[in-house]
């Protein structure tokens, strides 16, 4: 018999699931088909059709229920059908209960930017009555949303005392845009300063320190942020950040010099094949799994401009580190295969920031805060915890 994913998830605790939950209990909704049937009960050819079919499902998710397949099989170019199938698979999500103090307030909502694109925005705060200690504002990775893991990790920051406000970047999650597109990176840096410059005016929120936070490409939106408006913030905190492309997922010399011309004439084709991120970004087998449940993620060939629009703001980036004045916290697993830790070092050397902090972990992999063994992980977290409380006190 094949495990649920349920006993999958709960065989030990973890710094973002509820161990004690069980997603069985919630018998209206087929999330995930255990099948334990003998040949008597089937034919022989019906069983083999199954498992060929099975076999052709996209990777991890062969134990979805026929009819939630179905709808993680949309097409997901488009923000309609994205915003579809995370409605169809939340109440899956809600059940993977978060590891962190009960009572944390969250919102979503949508938000029209300068271009008329509806941008998702989500908050998560402390408890009723507590205090708010600052502000932190989150800029999701490549392919991501801040609807699925993220969530662990906002519940841990507003435990910890923090409002904590994210939004998906245009093209991404539940975002207006052609999924994985970026025709100018400039663009997801603007809405980021859009967004988060209403958030910061809120009555409830002022005077309180404000911090931005990037995770891998995230990081690079953090950083363009900053060096648009270095005075906006009182701190930057950059996990993984994608400053250079790790050689190991770089394509050819050859390849990208033909891609940079296409990229003109053909933007928006899918053009360059990618590896399986999360082999290459989760350390631990678990959470490796359990991130193929990232519905609206975006895991297909990385298009022309956007893959350009990639590798020409690492580049600008590498140039102008030297700018980089805020208070900095760089985070980086000294393992990872995806963006190179190296470059982290040269970021922490080169920022001209006066209160600056680097932090590597022996043996972590790319997703330094999601994929890691549970005692790696809460070392992360108490890590940012301890310097955001440090500069909010002060």
């Amino acid at each position: 018999m094949k495990s649920s994913l349920s006993l999958t998830l709960l065989q030990s605790p973890s710094p973002f699931f509820n161990h004690t939950s069980k997603l069985s209990q919630y018998h209206s909704f087929p999330v995930i088909k255990c099948h334990q049937q003998s040949t008597a009960q089937k034919s022989s050819l019906t069983n083999l059709k199954a498992i060929m079919a099975k076999k052709r499902r996209k990777k991890g998710l062969e134990d979805l229920s026929d009819e939630l397949y179905e709808i993680a099989s949309l097409n997901l170019d488009h923000a309609p059908a994205r915003r579809q199938v995370r409605s169809a698979f939340i109440q899956f999500h809600r059940q993977l209960d978060h590891l962190a103090p009960p009572g944390i307030r969250t919102e979503e909502w949508y938000e029209l930017n300068s271009k008329g694109q509806e941008i998702f925005c989500k908050s998560w705060l402390p408890k009723e009555g507590d205090q708010i200690k600052g502000v932190v504002c989150f800029c999701h990775g490549y392919g991501d949303t801040c609807t699925f893991l993220f969530e662990g990790i906002a519940r841990r920051i507003a435990g910890s005392g923090y409002g904590v406000y994210a939004v998906d970047h245009p093209g991404f999650g539940l975002s207006d845009g052609l999924h994985g597109y970026i025709s100018n990176f400039d663009d997801l840096v603007d809405n980021v300063i859009e967004q988060y410059a209403k958030i910061k005016g809120r009555p409830e929120l002022q005077g309180l320190p404000r911090f931005i936070f990037g995770q891998s490409m995230g990081g690079a939106v953090a950083l363009k942020t900053h060096l648009k408006e270095p005075d906006q913030w009182d701190g930057m905190i950059l996990v993984a950040p994608m400053c250079k492309v790790a050689e190991e997922v770089m394509p050819p010399a050859a390849v990208l010099k033909v891609a940079n011309v296409l990229s003109n004439v053909i933007p928006e084709v899918k053009f360059f094949p990618t590896k399986d991120l999360a082999e290459l970004a989760f350390r631990n087998y678990k959470y490796r799994e359990m991130a193929y449940y990232n519905m609206i993620c975006y895991s297909d060939r990385v298009r022309l401009k956007t893959a350009m629009e990639i590798l020409k703001v690492t580049s600008e980036i590498e140039s102008n580190v030297n700018k980089v004045c805020s208070p900095l916290l760089v985070i980086h697993g000294a393992a990872d295969m995806v963006t190179d830790p190296n470059v982290s070092k040269f970021l922490y050397e080169k920022a001209c920031s006066k209160d600056k902090t680097i932090k590597l972990y022996q043996g972590g992999y790319h997703s330094i805060l999601e994929g890691e063994p549970d005692d790696a992980i809460f070392t992360v977290f108490d890590d940012i915890i301890e310097w955001l409380d440090t500069r909010c006190s002060s």
